[in-house]
């Protein structure tokens, strides 16, 4: 593996687990700052428990990560925090909190994450809405905006401190596909910045459409497109 390139994700000999059971195992990846990535493989072959192993939402058991500066297998319960300030996480089911406009969404996350002084985070959220074509929605509320604008306001969320990398756990899968379409064109615009991007997706026309790196988890294994041919088709 070549680590020549400072990568935001190093993974070696991992093995991922999902409680007990082990979903992935030899897992060997690395991923440059400035690299987009998708991520395949069907229902219940491990995509999920990647990502959630990567921003440490389950324990890295065996093997050796790191991610933005952070060793996952000595990371202790405090530090992490740290980590997924450094992180942009982009859920499918948006989880946005109903009853709060979407300025007090975003607020919410910049105060969990030490975000203190109001003017700035003014000035800062008004920063990330603009960048995702939502400047006038700050004070409506979720139910008011569309489906692909609720997940334009979870990316503005992400973005809140400059994260160098965007996980993103099938961020167009529950939109319709011009919708999908114009989401995906902004993850490509992020990443034209400097953020790498990691989708996992099972949108096989934005694979085809998009020549991008593919890792695709298949019977127990991680595959990489750089160094193993891999198939896209509507099987995953």
């Amino acid at each position: 593996m070549d680590f020549s390139s400072e990568p935001v994700i190093r993974v070696k000999d991992a093995c991922i687990f999902q409680g007990f059971n082990a979903i992935l195992q030899n897992v060997n990846f690395s991923i440059a700052k400035d690299e987009f990535v998708f991520l395949i493989g069907r229902t219940g072959s491990g995509k999920s428990s990647l990502l959630k192993t990567l921003y440490a939402d389950l324990d890295l058991k065996m093997g050796e990560a790191e991610i933005v500066g952070f060793n996952l297998q000595k990371i202790k319960k405090n530090e992490v925090p740290y980590l997924r300030r450094k992180l942009g996480i982009v859920f499918q089911d948006f989880q946005l909190f109903p009853d709060r406009s979407i300025a007090e969404n975003i607020f919410f996350v910049m105060k969990a994450t030490g975000w203190k002084d109001k003017m700035k985070m003014k000035s800062r959220m008004a920063e990330v809405l603009m960048q995702v074509n939502l400047g006038d929605s700050a004070t409506k509320m979720p139910h008011q905006l569309s489906g692909g604008e609720q997940q334009r306001v979870v990316i503005a969320r992400a973005l809140i401190n400059q994260p160098s990398i965007l996980l993103a756990d099938e961020p167009t899968g529950n939109l319709d596909p011009e919708v999908a379409d114009g989401v995906f064109k902004l993850f490509q615009e992020i990443n034209s910045q400097g953020t790498a991007i990691l989708m996992a997706t099972h949108n096989h026309d934005l694979l085809r459409k998009y020549p991008y790196r593919v890792l695709k988890c298949e019977k127990g294994q991680l595959l990489d497109s750089k160094t193993s041919d891999i198939t896209i088709n509507t099987s995953f």
